[in-house]
């Protein structure tokens, strides 16, 4: 975790997979990690504008026992190693391995950390200097858009990379906007800053 100081502030979450690298399902092997287009360079311009960029996760491969932490791990930090080669950082990472199907004592299902619930959300908001109704979410699950909106936050951008083009992904995605969630459409990650206030 990256320290962040002084007083709360919008902040960048992050879904990993499909958003930040690529989707390449239960991702758990280093040599299969990828930097998604655009990933870091928006990450980069959050860490310029002293936004935290937060990850949030949903890892059922880990409660599934499909990997361990160790595998978790690994992949974090050659995601973690790529984005500081490119000059950008996450602040911080929270990942949910709890899921219905999993193994104890992950057999959880809809535990408060598991988008779309808001836990991990609300978590990093009482670790970091965070302001949760100003702050955005990027994912490429309609659950991720859940999640910001359980949570609070201004809005959330949701992406057809990684799962987001699966039939009906979209459009639930976009039934979470209301007037006080806003949600954006993108192609990927490279589109938050042009769609989104919180990089202008």
């Amino acid at each position: 975790m990256t320290a962040v100081s002084g007083a709360t502030r919008p902040a960048l979450f992050l879904d990993r997979d499909g958003v930040i690298v690529d989707e390449v399902n239960y991702l758990h092997r280093v040599e299969d990690m990828r930097l998604s287009e655009g990933a870091a360079a928006v990450i980069g311009m959050a860490n310029s504008a002293d936004i935290p960029v937060v990850v949030v996760t949903n890892q059922s491969g880990v409660g599934r026992a499909m990997c361990g932490w160790s595998d978790f791990e690994a992949v974090q930090q050659a995601m973690i190693d790529a984005l500081a080669a490119e000059g950008a950082h996450v602040n911080a990472v929270f990942a949910c391995p709890f899921h219905g199907d999993a193994r104890s004592p992950w057999d959880v299902a809809e535990h408060r950390d598991r988008k779309p619930q808001p836990g991990m959300l609300v978590r990093a908001a009482g670790i970091l200097p965070i302001e949760l109704a100003a702050s955005w979410i990027v994912g490429d699950r309609a659950g991720d858009l859940g999640a910001g909106k359980n949570a609070g936050l201004a809005g959330g951008m949701h992406v057809l990379s990684g799962h987001g083009d699966n039939a009906g992904e979209r459009a639930a995605a976009l039934r979470h906007g209301d007037d006080d969630f806003r949600v954006i459409a993108g192609t990927g990650i490279g589109d938050f800053p042009g769609a989104t206030p919180l990089l202008r």
